[in-house]
């Protein structure tokens, strides 16, 4: 390796040394070794890593220069290895043994909560009764009616996106409306005609009975086809929930509006219009390998049988569809790594993407809520990571864009940012427990103690949440109302080969954090931690060198 000539006063700290290791560099100095009859490099070198960065420091003293050799050149002192074999023997011990247990899930324990898991569990069954493949749509239809948005089918005709929202207000006892618009549709079509008597009362006013402002819950096929005379009522009953009659400014019960069509909308002026349906949903026929069981449902009759529910005993009631949300909001934490993770997707689809993926405000604060009611509805007290997967469905414009969704949600959860966290904050540690240690032993040295038990604990967290999802199989995913087996199997088979790298990394900082911890606690010098952890020794050498 290459050497440079480097020397150092006696007392001199790291940060001196490592200035003085810069200034010389930038002179040029001398590259070189002195060698003395035995082959060995006396002081006026010093031993290179794959950095760059000198492994030891030449020492003057009296006159005279003496250097720290390697332990292959000169051998280390017998006390200093005692030491190192200690420390790192009780490591390893207290690394193995020292193992926690994961952190117990938040669930709700109110009895309303309860009813609510078990009536959407019951809801999603009875809705997929004599559908195929269609178990993804059934929930997000679910899930947009408790969250109280609306939900746009894009796909082939007859693919059962109109029996979806029937099926629905069945299922609800619900006031359906259904219509299919065309370019030629008017007013009148959905919103009724007008009144005749109002007009001789000289009153501008509609008979909306039985018509989408009296409906709570709706499907309008091809909806992209509405003109301009239908968008600015249509635009404001979707958001607001109101709809103007005349004069009067009228609170309309729509609980959950379905729309269908076949393409994605063409004009500008139906932007604002499809930024109304908070969840998207690409439906596709049946695949092959589902249409024998197609032609079984067909020669049974099933798929021309009208669609029935217990009307004795509803899984859920439409006082529960209208309270979810709010409950929800009151009930369900949102932590800060799911900000975090929210604020960072939002930044990677708008300004990483190409072409980029707009996310409004609006629709962003929406998801929030949306990840509320997902949460609540599964029995959750507070948002996990895993509930963002369900974005894949709320973000993007096009259909491609849910995967980039997808993708970088499972990246963000397989490669926690939390391990990078606590690798900065064990180098810091490490640090200033070599200049602790280099200025004077016997030192007090409680609080850099106090730091490596605070990041041992964090870290312990972290291993006992990446150890219980690889071992339990993701029992979060696997128990969520919402993902089907499809997309728990889809989902494990990505996140768990970079889970199980990051359970060997989280070992790994355990260990060193031990190291630090036990080195100050026994009082041993600054070489003795120095030889236990070089990589670290390299990497504060090289941020000290940064900074002069």
């Amino acid at each position: 390796g290459r050497g440079r000539l480097l020397t150092m006063k006696a007392g001199e700290t790291r940060t001196q040394r490592v200035k003085c290791r810069t200034t010389q560099n930038r002179k040029g100095g001398v590259m070189g070794r002195t060698m003395n009859a035995g082959g060995i490099a006396t002081a006026a070198a010093t031993v290179t890593s794959g950095w760059g960065m000198p492994a030891a420091c030449g020492r003057r003293a009296g006159g005279k220069v003496q250097a720290r050799r390697t332990d292959q050149e000169a051998g280390v002192g017998d006390e200093v290895l005692r030491q190192i074999a200690q420390v790192k023997a009780e490591a390893e011990q207290l690394a193995a043994s020292g193992k926690v247990d994961p952190p117990a899930s938040a669930d709700l324990e109110s009895p309303e909560s309860a009813k609510l898991v078990q009536g959407v569990r019951r809801a999603a069954e009875i809705l997929s009764v004599g559908l195929l493949e269609r178990e993804v749509e059934v929930k997000l239809l679910l899930l947009a009616a408790l969250t109280g948005e609306h939900l746009l089918l894009l796909g082939p005709p007859g693919t059962a996106k109109s029996e979806l929202a029937r099926r629905l207000s069945s299922v609800c006892h619900g006031t359906y409306f259904e219509r299919l618009l065309t370019r030629f549709s008017v007013p009148e079509e959905l919103f009724g005609p007008l009144s005749m008597k109002g007009l001789e009362e000289d009153r501008y006013q509609r008979q909306t009975g039985g018509y989408l402002p009296t409906a709570e819950v709706a499907f309008v096929d091809e909806i992209f086809k509405a003109n301009s005379a239908i968008l600015n009522a249509l635009l404001t009953l979707l958001n607001e929930r109101l709809f103007d009659n005349g004069a009067e400014r009228v609170k309309v019960p729509l609980l959950c509006l379905v729309g269908a069509s076949n393409e994605l909308p063409e004009s500008e002026e139906l932007d604002a219009l499809y930024d109304r349906f908070l969840i998207r949903r690409t439906v596709a026929q049946v695949s092959n390998n589902g249409l024998r069981d197609l032609a079984r449902l067909a020669s049974s009759g099933t798929t021309s049988r009208p669609f029935q529910t217990d009307d004795a005993a509803p899984p859920l009631a439409m006082e529960d569809f209208i309270a979810c949300k709010d409950r929800a909001v009151e009930a369900v934490r949102v932590p800060d790594r799911v900000v975090d993770l929210l604020v960072g997707l939002r930044e990677h689809l708008q300004d990483k993407c190409e072409p980029p993926v707009y996310v409004s405000d609006r629709r962003f604060t929406k998801c929030v809520t949306f990840l509320q009611v997902a949460a609540y509805a599964n029995g959750a007290a507070e948002v996990s990571e895993y509930d963002c997967l369900l974005l894949q469905f709320a973000l993007g414009q096009r259909a491609e864009d849910g995967d980039k969704v997808l993708n970088w949600v499972l990246d963000n959860i397989s490669s926690d940012p939390g391990i990078l966290q606590g690798e900065l904050e064990l180098l810091g540690v490490f640090g200033r427990a070599c200049r602790v240690m280099e200025a004077s032993q016997g030192a007090d040295k409680s609080e850099l103690v106090g730091e490596c038990d605070a990041l041992l604990g964090n870290l312990r967290e972290q291993q006992g949440a990446f150890s219980a999802a690889l071992d339990g199989g993701f029992p979060m995913l696997r128990g969520s109302v919402w993902y089907s087996p499809q997309q728990v199997a889809s989902a494990t088979q990505i996140l768990t080969p970079p889970m199980k790298e990051n359970v060997k990394k989280i070992e790994s900082l355990i260990e060193e954090t031990l190291i630090v911890k036990l080195a100050l606690e026994k009082d041993v010098e600054a070489e003795v931690l120095e030889k236990l952890l070089p990589k670290r020794l390299k990497q504060y050498e090289k941020g000290v060198a940064a900074s002069t």
